[in-house]
């Protein structure tokens, strides 16, 4: 099978820093259990996962659907609820 490159996969994300976030989110689904979306027999989780980007199996969610889901754990940035109960919190000692 032919090698897969990360120009195959930047004609189908916009650019390489994305891509790479993509792939490491694929990877971890893998891992935890989810089918391969492309036949890719005797080859690594993060190869299997570029030619999944390549074949456009794999894409990327557009902002406003992204904002519409819950928040889940592994969000980076919290919210700012937390802060202003820290603030309340301060106030009363």
């Amino acid at each position: 099978m032919a090698r897969i490159t990360v120009e195959d996969c930047l004609t189908k994300v916009p650019n390489r820093f994305i891509l790479v976030n993509m792939v490491a989110k694929r990877v971890r689904q893998i891992r935890e259990g989810s089918e391969y979306l492309v036949s890719s027999p005797k080859n690594e989780d993060v190869v299997v996962s570029l030619r999944e980007v390549a074949a456009g199996k794999v894409v990327l969610k557009p902002e406003n659907e992204m904002e519409e889901e819950p928040a889940t754990e592994s969000a980076t940035e919290p919210e700012t609820e937390p802060e202003t109960e820290k603030e309340e919190l301060d106030a009363e000692v």
